[in-house]
């Protein structure tokens, strides 16, 4: 039976198998095996698939839009950033990643049309694993349907989740660290509704015998999997409805924004909902001995630190960093010192030493 075969018959008994307390220990263990035949099948794709799109990231950050074909991805790209998508009446008009660049608030944001997603494209149907590919290495992703078929938004999140993608949500507050001996030791700081032996469980099927387990959340195993593996990516993700000029749904899915690329309307609700998800900051740069500049403050994402501005502004500021002087939220003091690893806040005023 080969890989695939394994992961139908594993995800056939899943489906199969009602799930309660008598049964958790058994799912547990199912899924972690399904987990990993899964991770299994990408490396051998890996190594005998088509090569990921080859995508030059640029600007403060990169948003990709997935979607069925023909549901207006390259006009939205086009009505966003003004660049030349080309547009069809037919099916997979794009074959290839094309870039656009949305200037807003002083941030430059990269928007990339991917060729059309179909239902199976994290098992390689189509250019699947490619665009996947692409996903897991973006900042932001736009899921982008029409009104004559919402039920695309809800298959593409699940080819995003076949694919190790996690749309709005956090990385799981799972910790485990190997030992040589002493068995399982699980340490929670809340109250669990998984058992200890589904945790022991699922760890085994990774051949995790001895190990300190830390757990801060009340995790479901799927969760649990995922704080074992540790190879999925958390983005931020923005669900669209394209095409609302030619029919409005008397119902659209939670939090999408309605729009018509073609007529332009809602694109500037769009931009400023792009913006906001991206999470970014100003940081106002100051030469050491001269006046910060207000007029073009640099901008970045959240949680980047000293060292992350250095190596955006040239690499040799990285290379010859010494130290760095910041104003603001960050620092306990104006003008306190910090070190590379420093993470800096909205409105910092910052002075690099090289």
């Amino acid at each position: 039976m080969n890989l695939q075969e394994q992961i139908r018959q594993l995800e056939e008994e899943i489906k199969n198998t009602p799930y309660n307390k008598a049964t958790e220990h058994h799912i547990g263990r199912l899924k972690a095996k399904l987990a990993r035949l899964k991770e299994e099948a990408e490396k051998q794709t890996a190594r005998t698939g088509k090569p990921a799109f080859a995508i030059k990231k640029d600007g403060d950050a990169t948003v990709v839009l997935v979607g069925f074909p023909s549901v207006g991805k390259s006009s939205l790209l086009n009505a966003l950033t003004g660049a030349k998508s080309e547009i069809g009446v037919y099916d997979f008009t794009t074959l290839k990643p094309v870039p656009g660049m949305l200037e807003y608030n002083g941030a430059k944001i990269q928007i990339i049309d991917l060729p059309g997603i179909v239902e199976g494209a994290s098992r390689g149907k189509g250019r699947g694993r490619e665009i996947i590919s692409a996903v897991r290495n973006s900042d932001l992703v736009i899921i982008v349907s029409d009104p004559f078929n919402l039920n695309s938004i809800d298959i593409i999140k699940k080819e995003l989740y076949s694919g190790g993608i996690r749309l709005n949500q956090k990385p799981p507050e799972v910790y485990v660290k190997k030992k040589d001996r002493g068995g399982m030791k699980i340490t929670s700081t809340v109250p669990l509704s998984l058992d200890e032996q589904t945790v022991i469980e699922v760890l085994r099927e990774y051949k995790i015998h001895n190990a300190e387990i830390l757990i801060r959340e009340d995790v479901t195993i799927d969760r649990l999997i995922d704080g074992v593996l540790r190879n999925r990516v958390y983005i931020p993700g923005i669900v669209v409805v394209n095409k609302i000029d030619l029919y409005m749904p008397p119902e659209i899915p939670d939090g999408a924004i309605p729009l018509s690329a073609e007529k332009r309307l809602n694109l500037d609700v769009l931009a400023e909902k792009i913006y906001s998800k991206l999470d970014f900051i100003r940081i106002y740069l100051k030469p050491p001995g001269g006046k910060a500049d207000f007029d073009e403050p640099l901008i970045v994402r959240k949680g980047m630190t000293v060292g992350d501005v250095c190596k955006k502004l040239h690499r040799d500021m990285y290379e010859n960093f010494r130290y760095a002087k910041v104003k603001g939220k960050s620092v306990k003091f104006d003008g306190q010192r910090v070190g590379i690893d420093h993470i800096l806040e909205d409105g910092d005023i910052l002075t690099i030493y090289a």
